[in-house]
């Protein structure tokens, strides 16, 4: 990474097709002016329909995302950060990424797992957004003063 150049992020999920999805359109609204960010899975499915829904709720137009594999940018881009937002690809992914420096741990309920009727998995889809959402901004709060003292050290974070 040259100087000129962002902090790239890369959130991990699954099948980004939800969580990772909705922190990458948060991110880049919050932070798309200092960091470079992306999503992906590691079995990329298409995305859920509520995910674009309630994303649309809240202002945002995700037609032109599509699911992304990991693969698409392993050892073709380097990320300063890695934020894995569901237990399973905590469990899959290497305790060392490539490039990365600093890994965090931010596991969410999977929305796409939630049963019952369209309004309650809208439901869960919504409440779900909204603890990303809020969890990238207390973390964005601290982002300056924790990248220059942990500037030689790799962390690995529980959400609160």
């Amino acid at each position: 990474m040259t100087e000129t150049e962002k902090p790239a992020v890369l959130i991990l999920c699954t099948g980004n097709t939800a969580r990772s999805q909705m922190a990458e359109a948060f991110l880049k609204k919050y932070a798309g002016d200092s960091l470079d960010v992306y999503s992906a899975g590691y079995d990329p499915k298409e995305i859920n329909p509520l995910t674009r829904q309630v994303m649309a709720e809240k202002g945002f137009d995700l037609s032109g995302h599509y699911s992304k594999g990991v693969t698409e940018f392993l050892g073709k881009k380097q990320f300063r950060y890695l934020i894995i937002v569901c237990a399973a690809a905590e469990q899959t992914c290497p305790r060392q990424f490539p490039g990365v420096r600093y890994r965090f741990f931010w596991p969410f309920e999977d929305p796409a797992a939630a049963t019952g009727s369209e309004e309650e998995k809208l439901a869960k889809f919504r409440e779900v957004r909204d603890k990303i959402e809020q969890r990238l901004l207390y973390w964005l709060q601290d982002l300056p003063s924790f990248d220059s003292y942990w500037n030689s050290h790799t962390l690995i974070s529980k959400a609160p």
